[in-house]
């Protein structure tokens, strides 16, 4: 998955050279995660290049307000320069990309993460392809880092709903839930577990345990309501949700803002390792 990835961000660079106009421009977000928005649904470079592959409306929605860069690894260099990135079920992160995605949280940064304890949306790969998105989150080490568990019950009913966020229906399926561990410092839940919202430094992060309203083959109007809601809350206003007013407690909770237990380079690159242990 990283050689192939290393690939799309090498198209990306060339895609993205253009020189910019005169006009005002947009904010960048990077974007990293095995939901295919940045992409659509490639098979391979031809698709990619042509223009073929099914494209996903998250990234139409996106655009209205931002510029988009793609990131395939996430290091020190990579997140420089950047304020906003939106993880879409990422991969596995390695011990060094937790450092550095805790590090660029706390210096500033702001992160929407959607992490999926058992993805449910629809594919055009079969299970076991490693360009379908990732089936299982694996991101415990830096969850249980800012205080979180994610957590899945298997015994809950299958089958899409929606949960109320301060009046709003989130759209899910087979959804996790998010859990204090231990002094959990930085993060306080809500919707009955199903969002995070984090101040961790001088940065911030939301995150949510199901990514079923990211579905590529369902643009559903309740499901693009609740991402333009959800970036509109991280990232701030834009297209569509200019001018609503986010309900009181439904952002990141600044009283709680800590700066201290950085992850540091080895030590913690021993002591939270990678990302595939959940």
């Amino acid at each position: 998955m990283l050689r192939l990835n290393s690939l799309y961000a090498a198209v990306a660079l060339v895609v993205s050279a253009a020189p910019a106009g005169a006009e005002d421009v947009p904010p960048d977000m990077a974007l990293m995660g095995t939901v295919p928005i940045y992409w659509g649904e490639a098979a391979g470079f031809d698709e990619l290049l042509s223009g073929d592959a099914p494209a996903h409306w998250a990234r139409d929605v996106l655009e209205e307000g931002f510029a988009l860069a793609p990131l395939d690894y996430l290091s020190t260099e990579a997140l420089e320069g950047h304020r906003y990135l939106l993880m879409a079920q990422p991969r596995g992160l390695t011990a060094e990309e937790n450092v550095a995605l805790d590090a660029w949280v706390r210096a500033g940064g702001s992160l929407l993460l959607f992490a999926d304890p058992r993805m449910t949306g629809e594919s055009r790969f079969h299970i076991g392809d490693r360009r379908r998105p990732q089936d299982v989150a694996l991101l415990s080490p830096i969850l249980a880092h800012w205080g979180l568990e994610l957590v899945f019950d298997p015994a809950q009913p299958q089958g899409a709903h929606t949960v109320d966020h301060f009046g709003n229906g989130l759209p899910v399926n087979l959804r996790g839930e998010l859990r204090p561990k231990g002094e959990s410092p930085y993060c306080d839940t809500s919707a009955d577990g199903l969002l995070a919202s984090c101040v961790i430094g001088a940065g911030q992060a939301m995150i949510v345990a199901d990514a079923a309203l990211l579905d590529i083959a369902d643009r559903s109007d309740a499901g693009e309501h609740a991402f333009r809601l959800l970036v509109s809350q991280v990232f701030g206003k834009f297209g569509d949700s200019a001018g609503n007013v986010v309900p009181e407690g439904a952002g990141t909770p600044r009283s709680r803002l800590n700066s201290g237990d950085m992850l540091e380079s080895e030590h913690d690159k021993s002591r939270y390792g990678g990302g595939n242990a959940h």
